[in-house]
């Protein structure tokens, strides 16, 4: 069975889970030709490895404490607080506490018309 995701026009909730965060798995809220929003579910002490992804990305903390790692330099990010990153810039993830996260990837496609 196929995830739905978000269409063009259609209101979604990304707020706190609250109590339902322990239970919440993360999911793709939007996929579209150069755009991706996820809702990235971390328990206390999950850790991603250092990545990096071709587009600009921007991290909004919804709940819970996470800790960026940018260039091995920690960032510390609470519920409300947003992080900016560079296309291709390396980073790491690690939950301090239960957190989600709304992640937006811009999915980086070269010109089609050779410009």
């Amino acid at each position: 069975m196929a995830i739905a995701h978000a269409k063009p026009g259609e209101v979604f909730d990304v707020h706190a889970l609250g109590g339902a965060l322990k239970d919440a798995k993360s999911t793709t809220l939007i996929r579209a030709a150069q755009l991706e929003v996820i809702r990235l579910v971390l328990p206390a002490g999950k850790r991603l490895p250092e990545h990096s992804v071709p587009g600009e990305i921007t991290v909004l903390c919804v709940e819970g404490v996470v800790r960026f790692f940018v260039r091995d330099e920690p960032r510390t990010m609470q519920a409300g607080q947003m992080l900016l990153l560079g296309a291709g810039e390396p980073h790491a993830l690690e939950a301090l506490d239960d957190a989600s996260v709304i992640v937006t990837i811009h999915l980086a496609h070269p010109a089609s018309d050779g410009k």
